[in-house]
């Protein structure tokens, strides 16, 4: 089979398109025939070695995949050869066939595209676990989106406005906040233009806002968290400004506010029910047409290192998709 292969750790054009062995499903897995398989920051991330953790080349990258089931490990039961699935890998996604735990793993609602499919479990799962079960957002409350226009962040916009919240999208041009806007966003800040703390505060009366969503880090998070409102809580999805921030912690004293960590595929490992309710709510929504994912563009496989270099120069809305029929 084809796939990108990451045979040491370095940038995108580092990565090569070859040919190697079909994957065979250990006990408990899934061989997958691989249709699409979105492409997501942490990917750029894994390749350089600088995830939360580091495969040893050599290794595809992508995590995100929609196909067919091709085979059938030992032990593993509910799915057959020939459904189409929805699954969630570390790595592995950007080849023509891949292994997944059958327990990450679910049947592709009827009706969805495999790109739209592939964009949809990560991006809204991290989303959806992030507001509801660590951000708590009550309907009513308001809610800060850094990196708005972003794989994660426009769907952070969406959730968060079905939720209830009043939502201020962030993003750095005014062309990614039109997209916001579109998406449910209320209120939006242009940080490359506009204070960020200062904006924040005009926009919710000097109240703040109550829940930060920051996959962003960098100088944008303790900028964010001087604008929460008392007992606010600041979501750490992830740094895609490639700074961890070091944020002091007399604001949150000040603020009496929570720095609560996002960790979807711990989640999904940790608490496999509730990850799984999550789903199951979240196809729901989308099947009742309550959510859209927005696929930027598309791109085949051997140009997967041009989708991970779009990623890294910040040049993508929503999502992207290798996609294997082109």
């Amino acid at each position: 089979m084809k796939a990108i292969i990451c045979n040491k750790y370095g940038l995108p054009n580092t990565l090569d398109y070859q040919e190697v062995e079909d994957p065979k499903p250990q006990k408990g897995e899934l061989l997958i025939s691989v249709k699409a398989c979105s492409v997501n920051f942490p990917d750029t991330l894994i390749i350089q070695g600088k995830y939360q953790y580091r495969p040893e080349p050599p290794f595809s990258p992508g995590s995100d995949i929609a196909g067919i089931v091709e085979s059938i490990g030992e032990g593993v039961k509910g799915f057959h050869k020939g459904d189409e699935i929805v699954g969630f890998n570390p790595y592995g996604g950007f080849a023509e066939k891949v292994t997944v735990p059958a327990t990450d793993c679910f049947l592709k609602p009827k009706g969805m595209s495999m790109v739209n499919a592939s964009a949809f479990l990560m991006a809204y799962g991290t989303s959806y676990h992030a507001l509801k079960d660590r951000g708590e957002v009550k309907e009513g409350e308001t809610v800060l989106v850094l990196g708005a226009s972003g794989g994660v962040g426009i769907t952070a916009v969406e959730l968060a406005k079905l939720m209830g919240a009043k939502v201020i999208a962030a993003a750095s041009t005014d062309e990614k906040l039109a997209l916001c806007k579109e998406f449910g966003a209320d209120e939006m800040i242009n940080y490359t233009t506009e204070n960020l703390k200062e904006r924040v505060k005009e926009l919710t009366n000097g109240k703040g806002v109550d829940v930060i969503y920051d996959p962003v880090g960098g100088d944008y998070s303790e900028k964010a968290f001087r604008a929460i409102a008392w007992k606010g809580r600041h979501l750490v999805v992830g740094f895609a400004n490639g700074d961890i921030p070091k944020i002091p912690l007399n604001l949150a004293l000040l603020k009496g506010a929570d720095i609560r960590g996002v960790f979807w595929g711990a989640f999904t490992q940790r608490e496999p029910k509730k990850s799984m309710e999550n789903v199951t709510e979240l196809v729901t929504w989308y099947l009742t047409k309550k959510l859209n994912p927005h696929i930027d563009a598309t791109y085949s496989l051997k140009e997967a290192p041009k989708a991970l270099e779009a990623i890294m120069n910040r040049k993508v809305k929503g999502k992207i998709v290798i996609d294997m029929e082109q």
